[in-house]
């Protein structure tokens, strides 16, 4: 190892859709980056030469301190780490524990046995940690309102928040809504479909929808990296853009941007969104591979509030959301109409 030069930052989990995004945000910033992956991780969103690869066995804790050693700036580690590993599908329900929460668990018992606690550990949770939310009312979901996830995705996030608690970490915890943008599959999928000129809807109660562009996203990440310790470590924060919209506002929205194209409703009854849900998820673990839809993902799919107040964000490192999800998704449209034509 040798002496830190400049601000050091570890992204774990950087091989994904928001990892690149991490990664091209702290070299701007002047961060000596270095990128967690696994060794099949692609490196096709990681290409520029001043990173610096790590690469983790997550299965093995033995062979993840050994990394951990030979990788690090130096004998303190990294001045932050940003903890961006997860799964949000799998073929064996189990792995949700296993990747979500044991993978987390294992890294911190490394880094705290090595003394490399970072200034700040920024772990990237979810909204459906909190589970469901007011669907009377439809009151926006807070920071502090009581979790009641009902997923086994949630409850994997849940129980990596709890052991950072618990962990002695100088932790801040991130509860994303839904994150689009270039790259992103699941909203991928949403658009594809209504340049196909049909919507798919589910159920036929209000259902209030968020949204966090990408580079909002991170550009909060490091707004709370750089807000003084006091203020931030040790809280939980909601990262939404600061409004809702319906599915047909959204549907409008991406109508335009696809060049002013019909897209047909079609609303599907939330018993047959189940029932679809429930075989593909048994077909995949059949296969030995996630499926987009699972009965997981009908529960989210289900819940009608997704309201949220980020108003503690905003209060204690500036978060101000510059991406409307008009703007948002005509970056979005472009990159999908770019990546078609090839």
């Amino acid at each position: 190892m040798t002496e830190k030069q400049s601000k050091t930052i570890l992204i774990v989990g950087a091989g994904g859709f928001i990892g690149g995004f991490i990664a091209d945000c702290a070299l701007r910033h002047g961060y000596e980056t270095y990128v967690g992956i696994r060794a099949s991780t692609s490196r096709r969103y990681l290409s520029d030469s001043r990173l610096h690869f790590v690469v983790f066995d997550y299965d093995n804790p033995q062979s993840m301190a050994a990394t951990v050693r030979e990788s690090a700036p130096s004998d303190s580690g990294w001045d932050h780490i940003i903890w961006n590993l997860g799964a949000t599908k799998c073929a064996d329900p189990a792995d949700f524990d296993k990747i979500n929460y044991g993978y987390l668990l294992n890294f911190v018992k490394v880094i705290m046995s090595l003394k490399m606690t970072p200034e700040k550990f920024l772990y990237m949770s979810s909204l459906s940690a909190l589970g469901v939310g007011d669907e009377k009312n439809y009151t926006p979901m807070t920071s502090d309102m009581q979790p009641r996830p009902n997923t086994r995705y949630g409850l994997s996030k849940i129980k990596a928040e709890m052991c950072l608690e618990k962990s002695g970490i100088p932790w801040i915890i991130f509860r994303p809504t839904g994150v689009y943008g270039p790259h992103e599959k699941d909203y991928l999928m949403m658009i594809q479909s209504i340049d196909r000129h049909i919507d798919v809807s589910m159920g036929y109660r209000k259902q209030m929808l968020t949204f966090i562009y990408v580079d909002d996203l991170v550009a909060a990440m490091f707004q709370a990296l750089d807000a003084p310790a006091a203020r931030v470590l040790h809280h939980k924060y909601i990262i939404s853009e600061d409004r809702a919209y319906t599915q047909a506002e959204f549907r409008a929205i991406v109508v335009r941007h696809l060049g002013n194209r019909f897209a047909v409703p079609v609303r599907l009854p939330m018993w047959m969104v189940y029932l679809v849900s429930a075989a593909a998820g048994k077909l995949g673990s059949a296969r030995g591979k996630a499926s987009t839809l699972n009965t997981d993902k009908y529960k989210i799919m289900r819940q009608r509030n997704w309201t949220c107040d980020i108003s503690d964000a905003q209060r204690d490192f500036g978060f101000s959301p510059q991406w409307s999800l008009d703007r948002g998704i005509e970056e979005t449209v472009k990159a999908y109409k770019n990546s078609s034509k090839k």
